[in-house]
């Protein structure tokens, strides 16, 4: 901390404890719209075959998957000026269609889940665009990242206390907690406001970033197909990964024997997010963009060896389900984080090509909330043959394999493309 201090000026500090306090409080406020919902069981609910707390997940999934996709285009395209006011409208559009979800009664409320997903899926690319290009942008996206480690467990916490300790309908629920947050998301947007834009020694050391034109992003994606294609499915596993441990913490939890423990969800994440953040924030001193570039690869490698190894030991009855949880979290969460902080930031900077970190986000993230949606259909119609704990472990298993072989490959790509740069 001393180093990080000697080298950096009061006015960099100031504006580092600005923009980082300001991303993650809005980051974090945002996951009181989102995820409280994920807290209540609706027991002995279904619909068309369908488990309703499943039902409910997939059309808030489905809503933030097209939102990922429209994200693509709006995202990278979207003008500094317009950042506040689509950051404050999204939002609220989100908040009140958890208003009508709750007095629209079952079976007919599951479509404001849709509504609810419909623009949250945009929040990111907004947040992180007041973040991006900048010489500290590792340690302000790490704060940023941090916070939907601990968010989830969080507004979950929060919101089964209003079931468990003010008797608030399950339905109610999700409005309630966003209600709560709505101040700290008042806050955190208005600091993220007077941020000022990335200076000349940020542009020289990140290359600026512009909004892109359907050209640019044309370009961009037939440069780098096989990248893109190898990045976006490691992507894709982590967060199938992620939503199932994140949307089904509590069938995990109960099925081992902690049940009604909202204190497990909010405590079990807060190590993960502090180990994940003073990782990805020593990055800053990384000041070769090749080299940091290739060290996220190298990290993806290591952390899906890591989850590949405490699985099998968990399928073998030899490792505690509880360390399980936390270091799974940690495998997935470390280049889960590297990919929204630093892999697409290193990668413009080193290839020095027109771009933004919100048009790749998007391509991934679009893939990747799509393959979460297959998979929880598919939890849903094969329920009778795989428990949540068995499945918890095989998606572990699949997660790791795809992530260790695709980081493979994915790192010989971009050492030729490195070659074919030098050669230009």
């Amino acid at each position: 901390m001393k180093a990080l201090e000697n080298r950096l000026s009061k006015e960099d500090l100031n504006f580092l404890l600005t923009a980082s306090s300001a991303a993650f409080i809005t980051y974090l406020s945002m996951y009181a719209f989102r995820k409280p919902f994920t807290a209540a069981t609706f027991d002995q609910l279904s619909l068309w075959g369908i488990d309703y707390k499943i039902l409910l997940i997939i059309s808030q999934l489905l809503g933030y998957t097209i939102s990922k996709y429209i994200g693509i285009k709006i995202i990278a395209e979207l003008k500094p000026e317009k950042r506040t006011k689509t950051l404050i409208y999204l939002m609220l559009f989100a908040w009140i269609s958890l208003f009508f979800f709750a007095i629209i009664p079952y079976p007919f409320n599951f479509p404001f889940m849709f509504l609810n997903g419909l623009p949250l899926g945009m929040i990111w690319g907004v947040v992180f665009s007041y973040l991006e290009g900048r010489r500290f942008t590792e340690l302000l996206g790490a704060a940023m990242a941090s916070s939907f480690i601990v968010a989830s467990g969080l507004v979950k916490g929060v919101g089964r206390y209003t079931i468990d300790q003010w008797s608030v309908p399950e339905v109610w629920m999700p409005f309630l907690t966003g209600f709560i947050f709505l101040p700290a998301l008042i806050l955190g947007a208005k600091l993220l406001h007077k941020l000022p834009p990335p200076s000349k020694e940020d542009i020289l050391l990140r290359t600026e970033r512009v909004p892109m034109t359907y050209l640019d992003r044309k370009l961009f994606f037939r440069r780098f197909i096989p990248g893109i294609i190898f990045s976006v499915l490691i992507y894709v596993g982590l967060t199938i990964f992620r939503d199932l441990r994140d949307n089904f913490a509590i069938e995990f939890w109960t099925g081992y024997g902690y049940s009604n423990t909202p204190a497990l969800l909010i405590f079990s994440e807060i190590p993960i997010a502090i180990v994940v953040l003073i990782i990805i924030a020593l990055m800053i001193f990384i000041k070769d963009n090749k080299f940091a570039f290739f060290m996220n690869l190298i990290v993806n490698l290591f952390s899906g060896i890591f989850l590949l190894v405490i699985t099998v030991l968990l399928m073998l009855n030899k490792f505690d389900p509880v360390y399980w949880m936390i270091l799974s979290g940690f495998a997935m969460y470390l280049p889960y984080i590297i990919f929204h902080t630093v892999y697409f930031e290193r990668w413009i900077a080193y290839f020095k090509i027109k771009s933004n970190i919100g048009f790749l986000m998007y391509i991934s993230d679009a893939a990747g909330y799509l393959g979460s949606t297959f998979i929880l259909l598919f939890k849903n119609f094969n329920s009778y043959q795989i428990s949540w704990i068995d499945f918890f472990k095989i998606s572990a298993l699949a997660t790791s394999l795809l992530i260790i072989i695709l980081s493979f490959l994915t790192f010989f790509y971009f050492k030729k493309q490195h070659l074919k740069y030098q050669i230009i």
